[in-house]
């Protein structure tokens, strides 16, 4: 349970430039857990990508497991590098340096470092689920949609349901550094690694403006006796196996964590593809939402939602080159002038992207 995997425009990785350490090898070529070359989501030029086609992926894992095996045999260390090639003219280069690799309970977890960026995949997808950019906070996803949160909600708490690596973390106390912020995370090895890798113990300090992350182990869907009212805003990124969590298609999860917000408070979602995976969007139907009434009735997530919150509901889904990820916003249409006045230069374009959802599209939708 934890940070979702991105959607995200076509293109390819072809040559990759690999470390891993001996055990790392064994490992990857014993179980298949190619980090790399197995991931839904790629890495090309600093920018998050969708993977080649299955076939060569496939051609890739066999190449890549087959070089662990080389290295292996060859008696490499760690901290030497070993390369895989892509096939065909014009594919592009990028040098992908593994940090850690680890098997959890919960997880296949693996960090890499590009020239640009710290990225976390996990899982037997490998999807991407957290970035750490290089001299920066912004992301270019959705990570930086959390970031809006702050300024409509009352003063208070605020939850992160899925902390993965941290990333809506970091960019949220760099903004509004007062922040009380909440992660939630049920891999504990996962956290360990955040700690270490990706700077999550930084967060735990309190800035000097008094903010600061606290993190929480455990299941955050569990209902805890204390919560009721106790939260300004809770951010959902829930998946598991590159699809959104099944509870989150529930309206009585939705009921549930409805209760746990303060009067005013609200829900920002990321829904992820119009079926709640990363890659599951209908791209010859990616216009639909210019449609009376929008395309949100037909995400699951959405639909559940707006049951349990009837009227109070919005929705927006974002540029493809951003990943066309569908969002979920609790409470009514926020004020979109005064809203985009309080959020940085790079947010306020997309704060007046939201719209409400048609309740009355979703109830004939569910008819059906």
């Amino acid at each position: 349970m934890h940070s979702s995997p991105l959607s995200i425009s076509a293109a390819s990785l072809t040559i990759f430039t690999i470390n891993p350490c001996p055990e790392d090898c064994r490992r990857f070529a014993s179980n298949g857990f190619s980090p790399f070359l197995q991931a839904r989501n790629t890495i090309s030029n600093g920018t998050l990508q969708s993977p080649p086609p299955v076939t060569r992926r496939r051609n890739l894992a066999r190449k890549f497991n087959a070089n662990c095996r080389a290295l292996q045999s060859d008696g490499v260390a760690g901290g030497q590098t070993g390369k895989v090639e892509g096939e065909g003219e014009g594919e592009g280069e990028e040098s992908l340096q593994l940090v850690t690799a680890v098997r959890s309970k919960y997880n296949d977890i693996a960090i890499v470092d590009t020239p640009t960026a710290r990225v976390l995949l996990l899982d037997s997808t490998h999807s991407v689920h957290s970035v750490l950019q290089k001299g920066q906070k912004w992301t270019d996803s959705y990570w930086d949609e959390f970031a809006s949160l702050p300024p409509i909600v009352p003063e208070g708490p605020i939850s992160i349901l899925g902390l993965g690596g941290g990333t809506a973390a970091h960019l949220m106390l760099d903004l509004w550094p007062s922040l009380e912020l909440e992660g939630w995370e049920i891999d504990d090895i996962l956290i360990h690694k955040a700690r270490v890798y990706f700077g999550l113990s930084d967060l735990e300090k309190h800035t000097p403006a008094g903010g600061r992350l606290h993190v929480r182990i455990g299941d955050a869907l569990s209902p805890a006796e204390n919560d009721s009212g106790r939260y300004a805003g809770i951010i959902v990124d829930l998946f598991s196996e590159g699809k959104v969590l099944p509870q989150l298609e529930l309206v009585s999860t939705w009921l549930e964590m409805k209760r746990r917000l303060m009067p005013d408070g609200r829900i920002m979602v990321n829904c992820a593809g119009i079926h709640g995976t990363a890659d599951s969007i209908d791209r010859t139907n990616h216009n639909l939402e210019a449609a009376p009434g929008g395309d949100w009735v037909e995400h699951d997530v959405i639909k559940a939602m707006s049951e349990a919150f009837p009227g109070q509901l919005c929705w927006k889904r974002m540029e493809e080159d951003k990943g066309a990820n569908y969002l979920a916003l609790t409470g009514p249409l926020p004020d979109l002038s005064s809203w985009s006045a309080m959020v940085p230069d790079r947010l306020k374009a997309s704060v007046g992207q939201w719209k409400p959802c048609d309740s009355a599209k979703g109830k004939q939708q569910s008819a059906l």
